[in-house]
């Protein structure tokens, strides 16, 4: 890297590339444009910086490193994330190691539920055992903690997930729930056998979006019965299903959760001959200490929900 002159810039940088600027670009090309870097840079800088650097970047090099919009990496860009990436990826761990062997930071994503019901407990657990720890969280529904994982912006996922994990993941089954109907207090329905026995279903159905495990087992058991009912509304969680069956606006699939009580004018309807939902954790690559840790929490909190 060259040297800082007085005014922040580098007295020979026409003679190689600036490290920052390298950096930059690594979380540009990693998290797929300007805004969502800026969003997951650990330090705060603002998106005109990042674009004024990368072209700096750009304009030494004499090439296009990534299109904008859509945004893609060029093969220049490509050539360089993928020589730079080992290091920039890498620095936490390696700085883990210097450290003592113990990770520093440890970044968990998970459902509203989770974070909010369960979190709590295990964080504190886990900072006892490591003290010092920085914890990152991330909300979302499976299949975008799913999408963090892969793109390495969280290091594990605790949510609803298939009993086989996809290609490339490892999991650790936490718990195995009911599936039910949620239905507002004064629906007239007594049992879902009254739903199957109609020729056709006018209720509106509110369900998760189509692509996660809970509504595709819902409705491949429907299927399997011969029924047809297909979602009106998609919610992003389950206390959103809850609130919108609360006001009215339909029958939401969802799981009984042991000591989770249901808004007061929301009751559920048993779907015993539906599949169990499996809740568990995923994650990428060799388990850390760390990981070991909380993993071992979470399985203990799991035995005393269930």
């Amino acid at each position: 890297m060259g040297r800082i002159g007085k005014d922040g810039g580098d007295t020979d940088c026409q003679h190689t590339m600036n490290v920052h600027h390298l950096e930059l670009f690594y979380y540009v090309a990693r998290h797929g444009g300007i805004m969502p870097a800026v969003r997951n840079i650990p330090y705060g800088i603002q998106q005109p910086a990042v674009s004024a650097q990368v072209a700096q970047l750009e304009e030494f090099l004499g090439v296009t490193l990534f299109q904008r919009r859509p945004f893609t990496l060029t093969p220049a860009g490509e050539k360089l994330f993928a020589f730079i990436r080992p290091f920039f990826a890498n620095l936490d761990q390696v700085a883990g190691e210097l450290q003592g062997g113990q990770a520093r930071h440890f970044r968990i994503g998970a459902s509203t539920i989770v974070l909010r019901e369960h979190m709590p407990q295990l964080l504190s657990a886990v900072r006892n055992k490591f003290p010092g720890l920085k914890i990152s969280l991330r909300e979302g529904f499976p299949a975008q903690l799913e999408t963090l994982l892969v793109r390495d912006e969280v290091d594990l996922v605790i949510t609803m997930i298939d009993r086989k994990p996809p290609p490339g993941f490892q999991s650790l089954v936490l718990l195995e729930l009911p599936m039910v109907l949620l239905v507002e207090k004064n629906n007239p329905l007594k049992s879902v056998g009254e739903l199957w026995r109609q020729d056709k279903i006018l209720e509106p159905l509110i369900c998760l979006p189509a692509a996660e495990a809970l509504t595709k087992n819902f409705q491949t058991r429907l299927s399997e019965l011969d029924v047809e009912w297909f979602p009106t509304m998609e919610a992003s969680s389950a206390d959103l299903i809850e609130t919108y069956v609360a006001s009215g606006l339909g029958i939401g699939v969802s799981v009984s959760v042991p000591g989770k009580p249901l808004p007061k004018n929301v009751r559920a309807l048993a779907l015993d001959d539906f599949p169990l939902v499996v809740v568990g954790a995923l994650w990428r690559g060799k388990k850390s200490p760390l990981m070991e840790a909380f993993l071992d929490m979470a399985k203990a909190r799991a035995r005393e929900i269930g």
